[in-house]
């Protein structure tokens, strides 16, 4: 379990790379109180329905020798590209709402790929990163495991 203190107001994105909450405390620091502001999600349909055919080849100079292309990871650009629509919704807190205090809580690969995405005022309002992946826990189990 992880020690987080979630003051009252704050804000608290649960995320990985198909699913997000956007959550609010209602309540204290003391007894937390998470409602769920938004929720986010892609599908996740598998390789065959998102990519193309097979990979491709190339050709040396020569002509006479060829090689196979790496098989693009479309799972992982994916993931990718909902992590940059996350950062721009907290974008949005800071910016529209006014918010100073966010709890990032994502496992550590969806965490460096925001991090990479988060512009700076972002940065300044995240209070506290946990590295670990509750986004399929029912919101009073995130309270529970944030409160320790």
């Amino acid at each position: 379990m992880v020690d987080v203190r979630v003051p009252s107001k704050s804000w608290v994105v649960v995320c990985d790379g198909a699913k997000a909450l956007i959550l609010r405390n209602a309540g204290g620091a003391e007894l937390m109180n998470l409602k769920v502001e938004e929720t986010l999600s892609q599908p996740n349909e598998p390789d065959r329905e998102i990519g193309a055919d097979k990979p491709g080849r190339t050709h040396a100079a020569d002509g006479q020798s060829a090689s196979a292309v790496e098989q693009t990871d479309w799972h992982e650009q994916a993931e990718a590209e909902f992590l940059k629509l996350v950062a721009a919704k907290m974008e949005v807190l800071v910016r529209e709402k006014n918010t100073r205090r966010i709890i990032l809580v994502a496992p550590p690969k969806a965490l460096g790929t925001l991090r990479a995405n988060l512009s700076a005022d972002v940065q300044a309002a995240v209070s506290a990163e946990v590295p670990k992946d509750y986004i399929n826990l029912p919101v009073d189990q995130i309270e529970r495991h944030l409160a320790s």
